[in-house]
Parts: C-alpha cells; sequence; structure tokens
C-alpha cells in the first residue's frame, strides 16, 4: 500500500523530499514483501555504506551527482540516470553533491 505521498496529484518526485545538512532522509513510498520504494535526499558527503539487499534494486537519480558503487565498481549518476544494483551484491551510495534520488527494490 501507498502512503507518504498524495493520490490522484500530479507530483515532482524530487520535491517530494528535502535535503537535510550532514545527513541522508529518506522517506518510504511503498513496502511490502515484493517490493519498496523511497525517496532519498543525500546532502554531499553523505553516504550509505556497503551493505547487500535480497532484492534487485533500481535507482533513478532525481537531483544532483550521486555515486554508486556495485561490487567494487564507482558509477557516477546524474539527474535523469539509473542504475540496478543486483541482489546480493555489496553495494553504496554516496552524495558527490547534495544528491536525490528514488529507490525501487524488487524482491
Amino acid at each position: 500500500m501507498m502512503k507518504n505521498i498524495a493520490f490522484s496529484e500530479v507530483l515532482t518526485l524530487k520535491e517530494q523530499i528535502q535535503y537535510q545538512p550532514g545527513q541522508v532522509v529518506s522517506r518510504t513510498l511503498v513496502q511490502n514483501s515484493a517490493v519498496s520504494v523511497t525517496l532519498f535526499a543525500f546532502d554531499k558527503d553523505e553516504e550509505i555504506s556497503t551493505h547487500e539487499s535480497g532484492g534487485d534494486a533500481f535507482v533513478t537519480c532525481l537531483d544532483g551527482v550521486g555515486r554508486i558503487t556495485i561490487d567494487g565498481v564507482e558509477y557516477e549518476l546524474h539527474q535523469g540516470e539509473s542504475i540496478v544494483m543486483p541482489a546480493r551484491h555489496p553495494h553504496a551510495v554516496y552524495g558527490k553533491e547534495q544528491f536525490k534520488m528514488l529507490l525501487v527494490v524488487i524482491f
């Protein structure tokens, strides 16, 4: 079930979450056993350290520039670009600049 977001309204996703100094902010939109949809806002130089997920994680950059590391390989993501972090592979996310992203995990 959807939460934390308006229904029947045109939205700009990057406006649904705000940057906070020195923080990674998240806003969950959907969470169930099959899928997770979350917005993230990374302040510059903030990160989510290396970890693994049980599902394939589709990331789309909504604003700024982020660095995605998958299996030790770094990828730079700019507004409008996407990447898939495969399930059970180590990955990390870093705000090279302030960086907003949409994360969709399929379990």
